[in-house]
């Protein structure tokens, strides 16, 4: 199979999309713990308020890692755009399976965070019908 720039360059817009969308995650999450943490200090013993709390710090890890293997796959796919301008086909072909799993790996955890935020959601919606 033939690797030439534009097959690492495709991705450029798709991860530019996740990008957006992570960082729509992360704007809502802070949002979300900055009025958290205004209703903690004015009801410190508040047990739900510390479960949610447990939720957000997970899901402040998951946005992080998610986050980061994006930005990893997207450094990976730069490097094989080079690799492939000096001729190291060989290795840029290796390097952009590697980013394609690193982003693969991106996409589980946001998975992941998007179950974290339902369950929460679900525990909300819950509490308002009894």
């Amino acid at each position: 199979m033939e690797l030439n720039l534009t097959t690492p360059a495709l991705l450029f817009p798709a991860i530019s999309l996740l990008f957006l969308s992570y960082t729509n995650k992360f704007l809502a999450l802070a949002s979300l713990i900055r009025n958290l943490h205004g209703e903690f200090k004015k009801h410190p013993d508040n047990l739900h308020i510390k479960e949610q709390m447990k939720s957000l710090r997970r899901r402040m890890v998951l946005v992080k890692h998610m986050q980061g293997a994006g930005i990893i796959s997207f450094i990976f796919c730069v490097l094989v755009m080079f690799l492939l301008h000096l001729g190291q086909y060989q290795v840029g072909f290796i390097i952009f399976g590697i980013s394609l799993f690193v982003l693969l790996i991106s996409l589980i955890i946001c998975l992941a965070e998007i179950k974290i935020s339902i369950d929460a959601l679900e525990l909300q919606v819950s509490e308002m019908e009894d």
